[in-house]
């Protein structure tokens, strides 16, 4: 069993489960200790992020950031940290600063300012993609370095946003 804490848009869940279920088949995941069934399905060939599973009963479309950073489900695009519990260090990889674009879209609003101080978690733009609006987070506390984009412009995947720097 493996012993994880998610964080999904700062909501915390503590999450047991085994470390690699086999595709195709049912295994229990413990959720906040209510164990829920769930069936995870053989991967697509594609590669392309594009996942289903059944939890609970229920099928659930995901696409996800192959470094598990973010989760796009139908409610919209969430944030994620995963922490193992078992593992000594458990601060999450912070990366280099920049924040990118986990789609592609159109920066309809810039929520900060070049040098303004953020809080991890902070929304900092709103990235509307496929009639949908994203909100895009500060992934650590610290101050913006750069914003090389303005609101109104279009944005490809992986564009880069802001920069931040550690506070």
């Amino acid at each position: 069993m493996s012993k994880l804490e998610v964080s999904i848009d700062g909501q915390i869940f503590e999450i047991e489960m085994a470390l690699t279920p086999q595709c195709g088949k049912e295994c229990s995941v413990t959720v906040n200790g209510k164990t829920i069934p769930v069936i995870v399905p053989d991967p697509p060939d594609s590669g392309a992020g594009l996942e289903w599973i059944i939890i609970d009963g229920r099928p659930y479309e995901l696409t996800a950031d192959k470094e598990l950073r973010w989760l796009k489900a139908y409610s919209g695009l969430h944030r994620v940290e995963i922490f193992d519990q078992e593992a000594k260090v458990q601060q999450p990889v912070r990366g280099d600063g920049r924040v990118k674009a986990p789609i592609p879209g159109l920066i309809t609003r810039i929520l900060v300012r070049k040098g303004q101080v953020v809080k991890a978690n902070q929304v900092l733009f709103v990235l509307e993609a496929m009639k949908m609006e994203n909100e895009i987070r500060a992934p650590f506390d610290g101050f913006v370095r750069s914003l090389p984009v303005t609101a109104g412009q279009t944005v490809a995947q992986n564009d880069v946003l802001a920069e931040l720097s550690a506070s």
